[in-house]
């Protein structure tokens, strides 16, 4: 089946590139404050870099959408830790690199386990995998795609606060002072965004 997924466009490269870089600088020390909207500025800005870097190194497209995705959010989670040393695409891609070798070393454990499996499956009382049966792995992959688009339907508010609180795992409180609202506000259109994935999957 043909992957759907379509990078997103890089952001058109400003004629001016002093305030390109101050425009940077501002979308990460926003960011770095938690504000969600100006990191989704970079993830514009950077995705299709990503993506392609992702790519290179797995040489399999939905697997490289998938760790895009992990990418910024990992990104996100350890913006704060970015001090300007070197530039930010620089830093993004060290967090991207090390995003796909983390993914690639689970993978080659997950080979090595299976591999033995027979050996200690008596002793260890686990199922074995039997032929035509659903794979869980695959049946999880087609669960995380239903999830994805239904997730960009979503307007964006909702997006945000999923993103937030039940992804990066911010509370109710962290949440209404990143996007200046009542913690009662934060707990109703959570619940409001919830009802609506449902509704989409």
């Amino acid at each position: 089946m043909k992957n759907s997924y379509q990078p997103t466009e890089e952001l058109p490269v400003s004629k001016e590139p002093h305030k390109r870089d101050i425009a940077e600088q501002e979308s990460i020390r926003l960011a770095q404050d938690g504000d969600a909207a100006s990191f989704e500025q970079l993830y514009r800005q950077y995705s299709s870099r990503i993506y392609r870097l992702c790519l290179h190194m797995v040489k399999n497209e939905a697997e490289a959408e998938d760790l895009t995705q992990e990418a910024f959010l990992r990104a996100f989670r350890k913006i704060h830790t970015f001090q300007g040393r070197s530039s930010f695409s620089t830093w993004l891609h060290r967090v991207s690199v090390n995003t796909v070798l983390t993914s690639l070393r689970k993978r080659k454990v997950t080979e090595i386990s299976l591999e033995n499996n027979n050996d200690h499956e008596e002793e260890s009382g686990a199922q074995q995998y039997v032929p035509g049966n659903l794979d869980p792995a695959i049946s999880g992959l087609f669960d995380r795609e239903n999830l994805k688009r239904a997730f960009n339907r979503m307007p964006p508010g909702y997006k945000r606060l999923l993103l937030l609180h039940d992804v990066l795992g911010y509370k109710h409180n962290e949440i209404a002072l990143l996007v200046k609202c009542s913690k009662g506000n934060s707990k109703s259109q959570l619940h409001k965004a919830r009802l609506r994935m449902r509704a989409l999957l």
